[in-house]
């Protein structure tokens, strides 16, 4: 039984080493018999590709764990593509320019004032040694007219920065720091219209996935289907760092995905917003009477997954150079695919990033292994898709219950009367519930 709970535990890592099993079983061989998947080349061309998907997952993780959804993903990362081609590539006052200017200094507005908050609030709860938050209030000096001055001093220090890019092209920076603003301005909003409208989050993040699809192909201009990113030509050549090797070994897109699944794990796993969010998700009411800001919560779980999804967006136009209405078409569905693969449970309250990541990287294998074999593409969507369930039906039920389904599916032997052990037992439960005086003589 020990052994059955073990693996029970750690299936989805022995789901991960299956499949790289298999890869290196199946795996095609060079005419000097070197096994090609199992070369540096491949498997670093994996975590290149499984980068985009990864950082889009790691968002929706959280807000899968708290009970949502968010189908707008792939539409925000596709918003956000454009806008970081239309950034490098063409100078003035550009709809990207007047898109991005503004959200990056509402962001840092918000962003500067909460942060300054947070700080005054936990030095005074330190001091005073309240235990429960909801007893401490700061003075209106350091809850509001401090942290604004800090907000509207970090707008004014990237206004001065960031304007003049304008006249000419944006750099590096400038678009690591604009294009993940919009990200966050969309997913905030979303998280703002569920919590403020009390909707579901699959209508309003529907709804969003549409609307941004066609603010995107408005700020592209209807005759720009595809915005070319062509480095050292019209756009800086510096851009081409976030597609390099890292000590010429590790692709930049997997030292993002890696970063921010990491930071995001300490965040869930050690801090009083990651319990809130593993609260909410398993009981939200009970979550809001013990004192938890559910309504803030799950804004800063979306705005963050329209974060990454711009992050996403930046490691998209340099890898493909190019940026499109469409980028990020179905890749919501990717996201997700590689999050419940990974564990966490659509109901909410259950998951972790630890199984993301497995998950994300059981789906790139999956597809590599397919590629290297040139399967039919249709016939590699209907294999993957054969995977998810199988892998969930083994997340959503553990080895003991599948074993014991297994055995009642078993056929008995059928017997012709019963066995002389059985017969007293069937005397003595006759005379338990009173049989008549026959029946006892």
């Amino acid at each position: 039984m020990n052994v059955i709970k073990l693996v029970s535990r750690t299936k989805l890592y022995w789901g991960l080493i299956a499949i790289f099993l298999i890869g290196v079983v199946w795996s095609p061989v060079t005419s000097s018999g070197r096994n090609i998947f199992l070369s540096s080349g491949n498997l670093l061309d994996v975590l290149r590709q499984v980068s985009t998907t990864g950082l889009i997952a790691t968002g929706m993780t959280a807000v899968i764990i708290t009970g949502g959804i968010d189908l707008s993903v792939g539409s925000l990362m596709a918003i956000c593509s454009v806008v970081c081609a239309m950034l490098l590539t063409v100078p003035g006052d550009t709809p990207a320019f007047l898109l991005g200017v503004p959200s990056v200094l509402l962001a840092a507005l918000v962003i500067g004032a909460a942060v300054t908050r947070f700080i005054f609030f936990n030095l005074e709860k330190s001091r005073t040694g309240f235990s429960h938050s909801r007893d401490l209030t700061l003075d209106r000096t350091r809850g509001i007219y401090v942290p604004a001055l800090v907000g509207i001093a970090l707008c004014t220090v990237l206004l001065f920065y960031i304007v003049p890019q304008s006249e000419t092209k944006f750099g590096v920076l400038g678009v690591l720091l604009v294009v993940p603003a919009v990200g966050l301005l969309f997913g905030a909003i979303n998280g703002i219209i569920i919590v403020v409208g009390r909707l579901q989050p699959f209508i309003v993040t529907l709804a969003m996935m549409v609307t941004a699809l066609g603010i995107a192909r408005l700020t592209a201009g209807q005759n720009n289907a595809v915005l070319p990113v062509y480095t050292g030509s019209n756009a800086t050549a510096d851009f081409d760092i976030l597609r390099s090797l890292v000590f010429g070994i590790i692709p930049m897109p997997g030292i993002f995905f890696i970063a921010a699944i990491a930071i995001y794990a300490v965040v869930l796993k050690f801090t009083p917003f990651g319990r809130f969010v593993y609260a909410i998700g398993g009981n939200e009411e009970a979550a809001r009477l013990s004192g938890i800001d559910s309504g803030r919560v799950k804004i800063v779980t979306y705005a963050l997954s329209g974060l990454l999804a711009g992050i996403a967006a930046i490691l998209y136009v340099a890898q493909y150079r190019q940026g499109k209405p469409d980028a990020g078409a179905g890749l919501e569905l990717d996201a997700i695919a590689a999050v419940v693969i990974g564990g966490t449970s659509l109901m909410g309250g259950r998951g972790s990033l630890a199984g993301t990541f497995c998950g994300v990287l059981i789906f790139g294998l999956l597809s590599n292994i397919l590629q290297l074999h040139n399967i039919n593409s249709n016939l590699q969507l209907v294999l993957k898709g054969l995977i998810i369930i199988g892998t969930v039906l083994v997340q959503e039920r553990n080895a003991r219950d599948i074993l014991a389904r297994l055995r009642l599916t078993l056929p008995r032997p059928a017997r012709s009367e019963a066995s002389g052990e059985e017969r007293p037992r069937k005397e003595t439960m006759s005379l338990n519930t009173g049989g008549n005086g026959n029946e006892t003589s």
